[in-house]
């Protein structure tokens, strides 16, 4: 029943898409029969495959064997992806909805991702409130021809934002046929199915007719899963973690009492005006699930009760193509894209003490309204039994848990002309891709009408009654006080792109190669905020981000062999913004002394340009990260005078504005490798990496700006020999304004073997390893302090706070006999030092007070997954996978925010052993 309720939820068609040749981006060279291929990173087609980049090719076998469901999930098991990737599953966060790749951990921003080698329009709403980047979730996975990772910078080719690297997504052409493709699948209890079905169809071939079209339609669906659905996995989902020696006020848990202070409680609690210490209402038993209760008398619970785990989904992605030969060696093409993906997620009720921030006003000119401090329970209020106004805290039982829907379009639509005249191969296009995001988060608070109903007996709303009485309110008090809080983003691209090459001279090792071309490019955002949020009318913080830019370009490359074991190349672009220009150069060598074996190196400049959130006046947002309160926890130990625990891992605001001013970062890397086929079959490179990006556009870190006198603080303040120490109260939000930072500098290594062996009557069987190692991941301040991530669990400024793990190896063993193909592949993830940065204080404490988890390190984690496909007939082939096969659980993470005490880059593990099966038809 679960399963037919996953493929009825998920799926069901699908029409299909556009284009295959004989092989992608390969072409015939006009003076000969000699096929030449255009490599990703480079714009001069050349015989070989293996140029001076380190260059990742996946192909559409690839994609199958995995068995994930989509390019998201194949991409974020690279092992060159790191900190700031965005999974399916972060729904908490500021692009929730969204898919994301972050090539060396340097963020989704500054890697690129292209579709046929061109760009798309950016998801529209930028990550963190700042962060433009490419969904990946609009790429239909039916229709990738093959993936190739540039593995070293290319803004001397592409542009802006590739500093890590390049993802270039490369669909079919020249498909002939029909194929039918329909699969489900669900979890070992039978929950989080998710089905998806595609229909691929495809007329005419080049060759032969002239003409080709493709169609190619995909339509799938997940089904929500809450975390509390996995409350027998051990930890996994758990806010309440003290049954595995933690506190009891963890990132995930509410409503504890501690000295002046009460975090947000369903009975509700009330400041005592003579103690200044919070008193719970009773009643808890009626709302928490949790039985062993907060000593201190808190009514104690945890989000684990209503946020999701992984989201519902439902979409469909459309990609078709049509290609024309002319005459004289022309060709047009058109291609064509529609992706409609909606998500929705569910987070906790809402509390009337929040910090909102939004911009300043003649009536608020700070810009900050504590409703904590701002709404009182008015002396006349039947539940306040002090005879004074006093402060509340409370979490809404009684209006429900939020649920945040994020539907998003994308559009995008391709023509261009190709061919060869007067000896120069060139490609010259239009591209137009939008994206359109329309956010409704239910169940927000207008907190006008809420200060109203508690504090005001003169207001038609009062009294509000909360907590066990709450029945008592009148439907008409929860129609004006409740509401839903949407926006309608956009962001757009156009561009009008041409590049040719051709052979210059022969070199004593071959053909002179050149390449040019320019690019106009338009681009623009519109992020408005939610409604209600412009002056605090709500319970949600302003974020919004507004501006465009305009860009022209112009690039130029050769690739001389100047000996037959010896190829040069060298590349330089000028981009033309409005504020500031950019020109970014790029050298490459290749050394064959064998034709087994060569040696190769880069050396490449990169840029990013600020974004619309970043450099707009009118932009700002507010995030949230976890962070030790320098004034209440100096060193790592609560201060006297009445800070706790609390204060040494505490989740607060910083609220960061746009900044005309800023300047482009930019960038300098380099790569030294090799890549030998010592035996047959056998095929390895590997590649050393370094990559130093300045001039960083950053908030100030939040470990600083919490330091800064700017910080809002609560007004418990410490006392110390009954004196109160001024501005020591509870840390709630932070200033961060982006500047132009210092650095962040990364190194590492690449390994990747693949050995192929003959079976005979056995078949043929494949083994390879990928392996990325990070030696150093090191992130300098203006100021000069310096922080080292790699093997930690920072940054944590970046999405989800999922760390830096040293060491990633990906291993596939697959096996080929007749009519059947089983793959194995192994994931693993170094352990992590459980540090903020190395040489810091552990980042999270046992109850006890001893350091956590064990030795303060998050373990290592390894899953197997498995996947087969047998051809039943020419035309007939079935499939399954077993993801996570072991059932492996992953480890218990307190830190993190991305995943309730598991980390997001174990979400298999979180999940659980996975099955799924499917169909594929070819007519």
């Amino acid at each position: 029943m679960h399963q037919k309720k996953a493929i009825a939820q998920a799926v069901t068609l699908a029409l299909a898409y556009a284009a295959l040749g004989a092989a992608p981006a390969m072409a015939q060279d006009a003076q000969g029969p000699i096929q030449r291929v255009e490599i990703t990173g480079s714009s001069i087609k050349r015989a070989t495959t293996e140029t001076a980049s380190p260059v990742q090719v996946v192909s559409r076998e690839d994609l199958a064997k995995s068995g994930k469901g989509t390019v998201a999930e194949y991409l974020q098991t690279l092992t060159s992806d790191g900190a700031g990737s965005l999974p399916t599953g972060f729904g908490n966060g500021f692009a929730a909805g969204s898919t994301a790749i972050s090539l060396r951990g340097l963020g989704a921003t500054s890697t690129l991702v292209l579709l046929n080698g061109r760009r798309m329009a950016p998801f529209a709403r930028a990550d963190d409130g700042q962060k433009s980047f490419t969904d990946l979730s609009t790429v239909p996975m039916e229709a990738v021809e093959r993936i190739e990772i540039l593995k070293d910078g290319a803004s001397s080719t592409y542009g802006a934002d590739a500093i890590a690297g390049v993802v270039n997504i490369i669909l079919r052409k020249d498909f002939v046929g029909t194929v039918f493709k329909a699969e489900a699948g669900e979890s070992r209890y039978h929950d989080a199915g998710n089905g998806k079905a595609a229909l691929t169809w495809g007329k005419g071939r080049l060759d032969e007719d002239g003409y080709n079209v493709m169609v190619n339609a995909e339509f799938y669906g997940n089904e929500s899963l809450l975390n509390k659905d996995r409350a027998d996995r051990a930890w996994i989902g758990h806010g309440d973690i003290r049954p595995w020696g933690y506190a009891a006020n963890t990132q995930f848990g509410a409503g504890y009492i501690t000295p002046g202070a009460s975090s947000p409680t369903p009975t509700g609690a009330l400041r005592d005006p003579k103690t200044g210490n919070y008193v719970s209402l009773p009643g808890c038993s009626q709302f928490s699930l949790t039985t062993a209760q907060d000593p201190a008398g808190g009514c104690l619970w945890y989000q684990d009760q209503f946020r999701s785990m992984q989201p519902k989904i439902g979409g469909m992605n459309f990609y078709t193509r049509f290609t024309k030969n002319l005459s004289g060696d022309m060709q047009f093409y058109a291609e064509a894209g529609y992706s409609k993906r909606d998500t929705e997620f569910t987070l906790t009720p809402p509390s009337t003490s929040g910090i909102i921030a939004f911009p300043p006003n003649a009536a608020n000119p700070a810009g900050i309204i504590n409703y904590g401090n701002a709404i009182l329970v008015s002396a006349q209020h039947p539940q306040n039994p002090y005879g004074s106004a006093v402060r509340l805290r409370y979490s809404m039982f009684d209006v429900g848990p939020s649920t945040r829907s994020a539907d998003n379009e994308f559009k995008r639509f391709v023509v261009g002309v190709k061919g060869t005249m007067a000896g120069w191969d060139f490609d010259t296009g239009l591209v137009h891709s939008q994206s359109g995001l329309d956010l409704n988060y239910s169940n927000m608070i207008n907190m006008k009408v809420l200060q109203a109903a508690l504090g005001d007996p003169k207001s038609q709303y009062f009294p509000y009654y909360i907590g066990t009485q709450a029945s008592k309110n009148p439907a008409s008090l929860y129609a004006a006080m409740v509401t839903n809080a949407t926006s309608h983003s956009t962001t757009q691209l156009d561009v009008a792109d041409f590049k040719a090459s051709r052979e210059l001279m022969q070199l004593p090792g071959g053909a002179l190669g050149l390449a040019v071309g320019g690019e106009y490019r338009h681009q623009s955002l519109h992020n408005p905020s939610l409604s209600g949020t412009s002056d605090g009318s709500i319970n949600s913080s302003y974020v919004a981000a507004d501006g465009s830019q305009n860009v022209s370009a112009v690039f130029f490359e050769v690739a001389a062999p100047i000996i037959k074991t010896v190829e040069l190349n060298a590349a330089v672009r000028y981009d033309k913004y409005k504020n500031f220009s950019s020109t970014t150069p790029k050298f490459g060598a290749k050394w064959t002394p064998l034709k087994t074996f060569a040696l190769r190196t880069t050396y490449t400049e990169g840029f990013r340009a600020p974004g619309p959130a970043e450099f707009s006046p009118s932009s700002q947002s507010t995030g949230n990260a976890p962070v030790r309160d320098p004034i209440r926890c100096p060193g790592g130990v609560p201060a006297a005078g009445g800070a706790t625990d609390a204060d040494c891992s505490i989740t607060i605001g910083a609220v960061k504005i746009g900044n005309p001013n800023l300047q482009p970062e930019k960038s300098k890397g380099y790569t030294l490798g090799m890549v030998w086929d010592p035996f047959d079959g056998t095929a390895l490179s590997l590649d050393a990496f370094k990559i130093k990006r300045s001039n960083e556009i950053n908030p100030l870190s939040y470990v600083e700006a919490a330091a800064l006198p700017t910080a809002i603080r609560n007004d418990n303040n410490l006392v110390v020999n009954g004196v109160a120490i001024p501005n020591t109260g509870t840390l709630l939000l932070s200033k961060a304004p982006y500047q132009n930072s210092s650095f962040t500098e990364v190194k590492g290594i690449d390994l990747d073997v693949k050995q192929r062996f003959r079976l005979g009557d056995y078949g043929r069987a494949t083994v390879g390893m990928t392996w990325t190692h990070v030696a150093s991941w090191v992130r300098a301040e203006k100021n000069g302090t310096r922080y080292q991530y790699a093997g930690t669990h920072g940054n944590c400024d970046t999405s989800d706070c999922a760390g830096t793990p040293k060491d990633k190896i990906s291993t596939t063993v697959s096996w080929d006999r007749q009519n059947l193909n089983l793959t194995a592949t192994a994931n693993y993830r170094s352990d992590m030092q459980n540090v903020l940065f190395a040489g810091d204080k552990c980042a999270s404490k046992f109850a006890d007070g001893s350091p956590a988890p064990g030795n303060c390190r998050l373990a290592s984690f390894t899953t197997i997954d498995l996947s087969a496909r047998y051809q039943v007939t020419p035309q007939l082939q079935v499939y399954g996978s077993i993801s996570n096969l072991f059932d492996k659980i992953a480890p218990l993470d307190p830190l993190t925010y991305g995943g309730m005490s598991y980390n997001p880059m174990d979400a298999s593990g979180a999940i659980g052993r996975f099955f799924k099966a499917g169909v594929r038809y070819q007519f």
